[in-house]
């Protein structure tokens, strides 16, 4: 089941498109306002349920803990790089350590944890 190499690719490939999504879900809702404006609110809802088809779609060949873990790693990065670009909220000495954590340890998940 986890052994085809074109299935593989196809399925990081799909996961990283559902972290794209994930992004633009988490940019659209802090520009809802508390989904209170429409056109960012409807963004933000559509955008999450392709997410989360895509990561189900990425799952059926990356074990799901892998799949989840590194979706959910690279998601908080980008959004954190979207916070600083659109938002400018610039993350602290302490956040910036705990971002690259996040990355090693998806790298880890999926060099090293991945049997």
């Amino acid at each position: 089941m986890y052994d085809d190499p074109m299935s593989s690719a196809t399925s990081y490939i799909v996961l990283v498109i559902g972290v794209i999504l994930g992004v633009i879900s988490n940019s659209a809702a802090k520009s809802a306002d508390g989904f209170t404006i429409l056109i960012p609110s409807i963004i933000s809802a559509v955008t999450i349920v392709i997410c989360m088809y895509t990561i189900s779609f990425a799952s059926k060949t990356i074990p799901i803990g892998i799949t989840y873990a590194s979706f959910a790693g690279l998601a908080i990065v980008a959004t954190v790089i979207v916070g600083v670009v659109k938002f400018n909220q610039i993350p602290n000495l302490y956040s910036m350590i705990g971002l690259c954590l996040i990355i090693i340890g998806v790298l880890m998940v999926n060099l090293l944890g991945n049997n």
